[in-house]
């Protein structure tokens, strides 16, 4: 029985990963509907492929068609990048509308920066990995002329060997993932430092183009002053009225309500010998409240006036 050439127009395209180990990919001239621009894919010396291996890179897809011809360009999965590109140019278009004209009422005289005067970030140390992704993703072979593409929908008798490529595959790919995502402690504080560095050397900028200058007041749309705490646009302007500031309204609330801390008194019934004296304490106390009632009592008896004998 004769292996399987096609399936459902489909032509069958094995590759050899390993010598025990084949993967099929279904490849197909690409045809383009109305809706799609003739320029991205041009039908005639477009290949598609289906199936195409998760972690296969351009490279590796234009070394093994190398033999069908030159390749323009390698496309994946078009469709969506399609798609996602409209979406990112629609935002784009949303954004200059919604974007304000901002119009400077007192034009200033800009200084001259040299690029040297500018923080440069120092970058994490890279390494060039493969990009993973879903199984069953397709891919679109651009080639130079319409022969190629003619010799590539040729039927294969053997099945083609993977090219091989500078980026690791299998383990070997997440152990350079795990090395690049844990650098040295150096490059990371160096990292960190000029990010902040530049940070604040955008933030200085940011200050210089503010529309508030020192010894101007605060005027809001309407015209009224603005009363400011203090800071960047308060008393520093000198067109602020000042106020209390908040540490002195906290001081004075302390104040108001300080109370005399309370003396520490020693615990009873903390030792042994404080509750043996009280326990004492208490049963002579009540021995004597005892006579003192006896005594009462007699003392009523005798002042009753009937004595019977």
């Amino acid at each position: 029985m004769s292996p399987v050439s096609s399936i459902n127009g489909f032509s069958l395209i094995p590759v050899l990963y390993t010598p025990s180990t084949t993967h099929y990919i279904y490849a197909r001239p690409h045809s383009s509907s109305k809706t799609e621009s003739s320029n991205a894919l041009p039908s005639g010396r477009t290949l598609f492929l289906v199936n195409t291996p998760p972690d296969a890179t351009e490279r590796e897809l234009i070394l093994l068609f190398k033999h069908c011809g030159t390749v323009e360009r390698v496309v994946f999965d078009f469709e969506a990048k399609e798609h996602h590109d409209e979406a990112d140019s629609e935002d784009d278009e949303d954004e200059e509308l919604e974007e304000p004209v901002q119009v400077d009422e007192q034009p200033r005289k800009r200084r001259k920066t040299s690029k040297s005067d500018v923080p440069t970030v120092t970058p994490l140390p890279s390494t060039s990995l493969r990009t993973l992704r879903r199984t069953g993703r397709s891919a679109h072979i651009v080639f130079l002329d319409t022969s190629s593409l003619d010799r590539a929908m040729s039927r294969v008798s053997k099945p083609r060997p993977w090219p091989e490529s500078e980026e690791p595959r299998g383990a070997a790919h997440y152990r350079a993932l795990y090395a690049s995502l844990r650098p040295p402690l150096d490059v990371v504080r160096d990292h960190a430092d000029t990010s902040i560095e530049l940070y604040e050397y955008q933030l200085a900028k940011e200050k210089q183009k503010s529309k508030y200058r020192k010894g101007e007041a605060i005027i809001d749309e309407d015209g009224f002053t603005l009363v400011t705490r203090g800071g960047a646009y308060g008393k520093t302007l000198g067109g602020g009225v000042g106020v209390a500031s908040k540490r002195f309204q906290r001081a004075g609330e302390s104040g108001r309500y300080r109370t005399k801390k309370k003396e520490k008194k020693e615990k009873e019934g903390f030792y042994a010998f404080q509750k043996a004296e009280k326990q004492r304490s208490e049963l002579m106390n009540l021995k004597k409240k005892w006579e003192e009632d006896k005594a009462k009592v007699e003392k009523l008896k005798a002042s009753r006036r009937f004595k019977p004998y």
